[in-house]
């Protein structure tokens, strides 16, 4: 059956014999990790941890009903983690849900499956399963995970400093929990002695600050500087950073820049829409900002998101778009931009 985070979160922290396994998929697999890790919490440190692998259930396909309805050595808890889970581990997921009995706990991990997923179909018709798929967090919601990821590392995270360490690392779990461990370590914080940072040690202490900072080509795109877009795309290209990453990243700063022109073209000036925001904005990023409100109107900017839009959405598709159909998206928006002097 489809499952909602609620239901998945609850049925992964108080286990039930009743359901066979639970599948969680999606692109971000981080976040499929960090919800799998629940259930190895409820099981607890002494539990016997069972790893099995795809390929090996597609070379034995009754190994994971057995493993599932085995006791354990130790005569103490037991659950099995299926990582990576893909359409070759079907019969065996098959095997387990025709099997007369189940005592242990069965979670499987796989990346983004497609709507025609052997495995998916199986797990979203069986009344005794879950699915549930794990997408990248934008906006609000990376802010929100930034800050509950901080909190567990004993920083205490103002909502300017999450969101500039969701945008840099563009929502990536694991890049995040880096980060933020590191940060710890630099502050002296843990969750008994918590501790605030600020922009000052994202600066002196965080890799994304140099090596998958984005701003400088959202500002390039933003103010219609195709040279510096140029110049950035091939530096973050060859640092492995290309396509869904960049599109998100200039999404996100053409929707605050749509939020502020509103403010705008209600008759309120540049400056103050800009003192209205307050911390919310990262104060290095405030000049370009109102450089570009400046230079955009509402019409352009809802064009333009449209087309990021449509972008990511082909991306996404099967045969869709490559990095440098993006890249050249990113230069038709910065050539709208430098239209606008």
């Amino acid at each position: 059956m489809k499952a909602n985070k609620g239901q998945v979160e609850k049925a992964l922290r108080a286990p039930s014999p009743e359901t066979r396994f639970i599948l969680l998929y999606g692109p971000d697999e981080a976040g499929s990790r960090a919800l799998a890790k629940l259930l190895a919490s409820a099981m607890g440190a002494e539990a016997e941890r069972i790893d099995l692998t795809g390929p090996e259930l597609k070379s034995d396909p009754a190994r994971l009903a057995d493993e599932a309805a085995s006791i354990s050595l130790f005569g103490g808890a037991r659950y099995i983690w299926v990582e990576p889970a893909g359409d070759e581990a079907t019969d065996a997921a098959q095997a387990l849900l025709d099997a007369g009995a189940a005592g242990n706990p069965v979670v499987m991990i796989a990346g983004n499956l497609k709507g025609g997923s052997r495995l998916l179909k199986l797990a979203l018709a069986a009344p005794n399963t879950m699915a549930f798929a794990s997408y990248v967090p934008e906006g609000k919601d990376a802010d929100r995970l930034v800050v509950e990821m901080a909190r567990q590392e004993g920083l205490d995270m103002r909502p300017d400093i999450a969101r500039r360490i969701a945008d840099a690392a563009s929502g990536n779990r694991a890049i995040i929990a880096q980060e933020l461990v590191k940060f710890a370590i630099f502050a002296d914080a843990a969750p008994d002695r918590p501790r605030q940072i600020d922009h000052d040690v994202l600066d002196a202490v965080g890799a994304l600050a140099e090596e998958g900072d984005l701003s400088r080509v959202v500002d390039s795109v933003g103010s219609g500087d195709a040279c510096g877009l140029e110049a950035e795309l091939k530096r973050l290209s060859s640092e492995g950073i290309e396509g869904i990453p960049l599109i998100r990243a200039v999404l996100r700063r053409l929707m605050l820049l749509s939020k502020l022109a509103a403010e705008v073209e209600r008759g309120n000036s540049v400056d103050s829409v800009m003192a209205s925001q307050g911390k919310a904005l990262f104060w290095k990023e405030k000049p370009a900002i109102a450089q570009q409100l400046g230079r955009w109107r509402s019409e352009v900017l809802a064009k333009a998101i449209g087309r990021l839009l449509e972008a990511e959405r082909q991306v996404k598709a099967p045969g869709g778009l490559g990095a440098v159909a993006v890249d050249e998206e990113l230069f038709a928006i910065c050539r709208q931009a430098a239209r606008r002097r």
